[in-house]
């Protein structure tokens, strides 16, 4: 048997004794380098040189031979890291004794926290391991204050660093957030996260308006404030997810044609689906499991540019709700294909060409994943929020004069948030000025009642399964919040439940949350955080949220209010845009005073008129929802063009028989989109801003509008719009059939050597498209 030398046996306890010092070995090294480099025993020079040759030897050991295309920077820089330690602890044992790194510990000890000048950077971080930027950012940020400020541009460069590996590289968040994340924070993140990416945009603007709040709201903010149990996996467990499954020949279909594009992602969806995870993913994501129980999970998007300034990537990408009540085994499938469906749906049409539009085609948009236990209690076999919606700290439409912008609006309904940012159906979630909350956009109780809540969105328990229901299959009279959300209508009038309803009475709920805004703090402290949250990210901001009431035997009652994502708001800048005054009528093609925008387009030489009677006379869904793809083709046909699109109904709804069911993918050319009713074709519109859709609108800068044929003021050009010749073959050869449902009016075949002008002047409260001379 070979016994080790004494040398060796130093380098061992060494080794051993630097490992009782995690914040201090760093330092300790830099100085027993110091001690190596001034007796001479080799050079920073040669030493730096041995570092890189050993690095490249054990790249060949592995079968790798190119440091700067076969492994990523960070591991190589980790490589050589690990070696320079090793390096260190080898020279020191073999030629210096263990009573002179004994003193040089004693030496650092004592100088902890005392000599800040004395802490040494031998590493450039923008190239070091997270292990080394943590150690040397926790070690500054124990630091008395005093001396920490001695030291602080150091501190500030590994805080950016880390949180450009970790969390977001986007400029506008890092110059938010270098000033509020510690590394404490980011290490709470780590601990969380799985694979080494960053966490993506969605996960970044939760935690940084939760981190902002803590530090400068108000007490009763900040006692009220919470977000939901996350965990986060990395932006490169996608990339491993597609070379484990052979699916990277998908990676460039970004740069495909449209239709193309559209073809693709039926199979896209089918190949993901079959797809499987590594061993060592698998087992992080039980051990996830293992930690939150039986709660139920949402796995979210939260992709590098997600929720970025000025493009939100508002439902570009799936969410999928994991009810988590199954077997071990069924909750890890369940999990897994959520995550596989996420995955897939990066290349989902509307995210590409919404990315092409935007100019972000080139980047590299990996998605990572936000899970977070859904925030809820159980009633019955549901589970849900008391209430949820988005908040807004600009109200870009407002629907009174007194509403002040500046002090935002909610859209609020009861059960899980989707139903405030999807236009669904029927349904209506409750809009809430913050200035002036109890101000609704209708008056009447019949038009309160049809523009009210009537489904709600849970988690069935004991299916296992999310669910969207009537809210009388979930409502009852012994529900504990029915007075807060709900109100009795009387026939006439609306009013307020006092007392416990009978099982009949609960068929004439109407979901108002006048209580709700009346009774408890809740509208006044969502005014103050969108403030707060807006000032500091100097920019306007949306956030959505969750809402529980506890106490609710007190006079007013406990709020709890859980940040889900927040994120700049989705707005145009204001332009210059007035009225002409003395406009002919016989000029004026359509006019409006709803909810009208600030803005204008110019120059439009084509209108595409969906006829509300040739729609609505499609013999199925099927045909209606062949219209909009119809539209899609157009969309890209007149990409030259300028254009505005007018129909029935919802645009962007589900549900074809509603309105038109399109994507942004079939619309992201056009410069208005206008949504026609009244005159027997449908209800007033309800107001679809603060919707995902809505906001894809705004940063395309494309312009919703509603007509309600039954106002007195508007007009409507039946002539321009039902007699001008239909262009519609001319771009579309093979959709003869759609010709009575479907027009393409070139406006110079209306009135020669004409365009239309639309001008928005929301001061005015009125819009007006009118025919102007070439």
């Amino acid at each position: 048997m070979t016994l080790p030398s004494p040398s060796t046996d130093r380098s061992l306890r060494i080794h051993l004794a630097l490992a009782q010092y995690p914040i201090l070995r760093t330092r300790i090294r830099a100085r027993m380098r110091r001690e190596l480099f001034e007796r001479g025993i080799i050079s920073p020079k040669n030493f730096e040189a041995e570092v890189r040759e050993k690095a490249i030897q054990s790249q060949a050991r592995e079968g790798l031979h190119d440091p700067l295309w076969e492994e990523t920077e960070e591991i190589w820089e980790t490589r050589m890291s690990r070696i320079r330690t090793h390096l260190t602890d080898f020279y020191f044992a073999y030629n210096l004794r263990y009573e002179d790194f004994e003193r040089i510990v004693k030496d650092v000890v004592a100088e902890r926290g005392s000599r800040p000048d004395e802490i040494e950077v031998s590493f450039n971080p923008e190239l070091a391991p997270q292990e080394m930027l943590f150690e040397h950012a926790l070690a500054l940020e124990r630091l008395p204050d005093e001396e920490k400020a001695h030291y602080q541009h150091r501190y500030n460069e590994l805080i950016v660093v880390l949180i450009r590996r970790m969390i977001s590289d986007q400029l506008a968040y890092i110059n938010i957030a270098k000033a509020w994340f510690t590394a404490g924070d980011l290490m709470e993140i780590r601990r969380r996260k799985i694979g080494l990416g960053k966490i993506g945009g969605k996960a970044a603007g939760m935690l940084l308006a939760a981190r902002i709040l803590s530090e400068v709201a108000e007490d009763d903010i900040r006692d009220s404030l919470c977000i939901p149990e996350s965990f986060f996996i990395g932006s490169d467990v996608m990339y491993a997810f597609m070379t484990y499954n052979n699916l990277l020949h998908w990676n460039d279909q970004k740069y495909k044609s449209e239709t193309q594009i559209h073809a693709d992602y039926p199979r896209i969806q089918t190949e993901y689906t079959k797809g499987e995870f590594p061993d060592d993913i698998l087992e992080k994501l039980r051990a996830l499991l293992d930690e939150v129980g039986d709660k139920p999970l949402i796995v979210r998007s939260s992709s590098l540019l997600e929720d970025n300034f000025g493009t939100s990537f508002a439902g570009k990408y799936d969410s999928v709700f994991c009810p988590n009540q199954g077997s071990v085994k069924q909750n890890l499938h369940d999990l897994t294909q959520a995550i596989i469906h996420v995955f897939a749906s990066g290349l989902n049409p509307d995210a590409l060409l919404y990315r092409r539009s935007m100019g972000l085609q080139d980047y590299d948009e990996r998605l990572a994943i936000l899970i977070q236990v859904v925030e809820g209690e159980q009633y019955g076999d549901y589970y849900f929020p008391h209430a949820a919606g988005v908040g807004f700290s600009r109200n870009l439409y407002r629907w009174s004069p007194q509403i002040r912008s500046e002090d935002g609006f909610l859209r609020l309904v009861w059960g899980m948030g989707t139903r405030a940012v999807d236009r669904v159906g029927t349904d209506y979630p409750r809009l809430v000025a913050l200035s002036h909350p109890n101000l609704r956009p209708e008056s009447a109780p019949k038009l309160i009642r049809q523009y009210s809540q009537h489904a709600v969105d849970v988690i069935n328990l004991k299916d296992n399964r999310f669910e969207s229901l009537p809210i009388e299959n979930v409502l009852d009279r012994r529900y504990p919040l029915l007075r807060y959300i709900g109100e009795l209508d009387q026939g006439g009038y609306l009013m307020p439940i006092r007392s416990l309803l009978s099982d009949e009475d609960v068929q004439n709920v109407v979901l108002t949350f006048d209580t709700l805004i009346q009774r408890t703090q809740f509208a006044d402290r969502m005014k103050r955080i969108l403030t707060l949250l807006e000032h500091y990210y100097k920019t306007p901001v949306d956030m959505e949220f969750t809402i529980r009431l506890k106490e609710l035997q007190n006079l007013i009652p406990e709020l709890t209010i859980s940040i889900l994502q927040c994120r700049p708001q989705s707005h145009a800048e204001d332009e210059e845009a007035h009225i002409p005054e003395h406009l002919a009528e016989e000029t004026i093609i359509f006019s409006t005073s709803r909810m009208v925008p600030q803005g204008k387009v110019n120059n439009i030489r084509y209108v595409l008129y969906v006829s509300p009677e040739g729609y609505f006379a499609l013999p199925t869904s099927a045909a209606r929802a062949e219209l909009g793809r119809t539209i899609g083709r157009l969309n890209t046909a007149l990409a030259n063009d300028t254009f505005i699109c007018i129909g029935p109904g919802r645009w962007g709804t589900r549900n074809p028989d509603l309105g038109v069911n399109i994507r942004y993918s079939d619309i992201y050319n056009t410069d208005s989109l206008i949504e026609l009713s009244g005159a027997g074709i449908g209800p007033a519109p309800e107001p679809s801003f603060g919707t995902h859709f809505f906001q894809d609108l705004v940063e395309a800068r494309i312009y919703p509008l509603a007509i309600y044929l039954d106002d007195e003021d508007v007009i409507f050009n039946r002539d321009f719009f039902y007699n001008t010749p239909n262009r519609l073959i001319e771009f579309a050869l093979d959709e003869v059939h759609l010709q009575n449902s479907l027009r393409l009016i070139e406006v110079s075949s209306y009135r020669p050597g004409h365009h239309l002008e639309l001008i928005m002047d929301n001061p005015a409260g009125r819009a007006v498209a009118f025919l102007a001379a070439d």
